[in-house]
């Protein structure tokens, strides 16, 4: 029984959004490399990147009103929301050049117009809406918002949501038309068809065990393949660890100083799911809402118009769970074995601080239908339990670690990357707004780990990416310019949305 033994310049464990992004870069940057992709399940994007394992699709930062926080003098920093806006476009604008370049098609496929709203209730709300709409309906990045406290308007916007609504409760709700909805399973297993096209070896069903450096500086990877049963040993130059919630205890493995004292706080999702058609039909646009006192920012409530295998869907959610997994097909060990002597103390900080989390996810679990329900019909007043159903979402394994800002075991609600200080390996770890900003979060990887080459690749860059370097916020001619030329590459011009609705 031979162990099958390979060399590689790059190997991508996981086969995500992230390692496709990371891998269609590099294979435009140098066509050369070879690049080498281990899965452990069956085919791409069934993690995290699946569709109906993810939620927001499309965070572009239009709607989700936890990216806009109201200061203590009571004005709205939009800063979080210019920074995600502006990570989308980059996103936006990679798509654009894979369709023009014909490296992908049917765009549609992928990505749909769709209108992103926020709705609030209560005086104390709407005035922070109306002050939020102020502070970035004059941003050449948020252009075209509207705002609306009237009901007679709202009942145009989103007629579902406003049917039967019996509350004398003030109401608001902004609107803009040049949102989307993006499908990060169907761009996954786009990504990874176009790579193999390109001659990148992906293997399935294998499982990556273990992680070490050799003498010569390169990483040597222990892969189990599942199929057969035998082990493999294989190494590469560089390596990405984009394996979601299983990206940790690969990091931890490797032994890079840059991965202690981090640790791994798992939480799953439960969303409702509209299985009546009609009900679906009524409702067309994201609708984000504020989240709950004590709720962690991952629990904002949505109702969330979906094109899941180009069929219309309505999604609400997200319910947060707690399960020790760190991935949906991970192991109940997982939170229990991530912990190590340089990440106890700080795993048992954020414990002690995060102590209104573990009862908000408690609580969360032990919901019945009918209280999730209840909790619908904040949205959707009418709605009836038997048009609804339950499904899991992925998990999520938010980033622990100690901070300046915070102190020691503080909650990351975000996407990180670790790299070692010689840029061999870099590992990604985290969560929301995660898939939508792939592309930007991709640019980091490799600006951090082939610094040598970025000079020569710029050219390259800016011709995937026009915003390459700039700031759009500095330069709003090219803003309009971008969202021109992204609409018509991925067919979100405005004229279709009729034809959609």
């Amino acid at each position: 029984m031979s162990n099958r033994q390979t060399k590689t310049d790059v190997i991508l464990i996981g086969a995500g959004i992230m390692s496709a992004t990371l891998g269609t870069l590099l294979k435009e940057l140098v066509p050369g490399w070879n690049i080498t992709v281990f899965e452990k399940l069956a085919s791409a994007g069934e993690e995290s990147s699946n569709e109906w394992n993810n939620a927001g699709t499309g965070h572009a930062a239009l709607c989700e009103l936890n990216y806009t926080s109201e200061k203590p003098d009571g004005s709205i920093d939009i800063s979080k929301a210019i920074t995600i806006n502006e990570q989308f476009q980059v996103s936006m604008q990679f798509w654009s050049y894979l369709v023009n370049s014909k490296l992908i098609s049917n765009p549609k496929d992928f990505i749909m117009p769709l209108p992103h709203m926020s709705l609030v209730q209560g005086e104390k709300n709407v005035t922070f809406l109306k002050k939020r709409f102020e502070a970035m309906a004059n941003n050449p990045l948020f252009q075209g918002m509207e705002f609306s406290d009237d009901p007679e308007k709202l009942k145009e916007w989103i007629p579902l949501v406003m049917q039967d609504r019996k509350s004398d409760e003030p109401i608001a709700a902004t609107r803009i038309e040049s949102g989307t909805d993006v499908n990060f399973g169907a761009l996954t297993r786009m990504l990874f068809e176009h790579l193999q096209s390109k001659d990148v070896e992906i293997n399935y069903e294998h499982q990556v065990d273990d992680i070490k450096r050799t003498s010569d500086g390169s990483w040597e990877l222990k892969v189990k393949n599942l199929g057969t049963g035998r082990v493999e040993r294989h190494t590469a130059q560089f390596v990405f660890i984009g394996g979601g919630g299983g990206s940790l205890h690969l990091l931890q493995k490797s032994g890079i100083p840059e991965g202690k004292h981090i640790g791994g706080f798992p939480v799953s999702g439960i969303f409702m799911v509209c299985k009546n058609p009609e009900v679906i039909a009524q409702h067309h646009a994201k609708v984000y809402g504020k989240a709950k006192v004590g709720a962690p920012p991952m629990s904002v409530p949505h109702l969330d118009t979906r094109y899941i295998d180009n069929k219309k869907s309505l999604l609400f959610g997200p319910f947060a769970g707690f399960s020790p997994k760190f991935l949906k097909t991970g192991s109940m060990f997982d939170l229990v074995t991530s912990v190590k002597p340089d990440n106890v103390l700080t795993m048992l900080a954020a414990g002690a601080k995060e102590m209104s989390l573990t009862k908000y996810l408690i609580q969360q679990v032990m919901l019945s239908k009918e209280q999730r329900m209840e909790e619908l019909r904040e949205f959707i007043p009418n709605a009836k339990s038997e048009d609804w159903d339950l499904v899991v979402a992925g998990q999520r394994v938010q980033v622990i670690k100690d901070t300046e800002t915070g102190g020691k075991g503080t909650l990351q609600f975000g996407t990180e990357v670790i790299t070692a200080a010689d840029g061999s390996i870099a590992a990604l770890l985290g969560a929301s707004p995660g898939a939508s900003t792939a592309v930007h979060v991709m640019l980091e990887v490799i600006n951090k780990c082939f610094p040598e080459h970025v000079k020569e690749w710029e050219p390259k860059l800016k011709e995937m990416i026009p915003s390459y370097g700039v700031s759009l916020l500095k330069n709003p001619e090219m803003i309009r310019e971008i969202h021109t030329s992204t609409a018509r590459a991925l067919g979100l011009n405005r004229s279709e949305l009729a034809l959609v609705n």
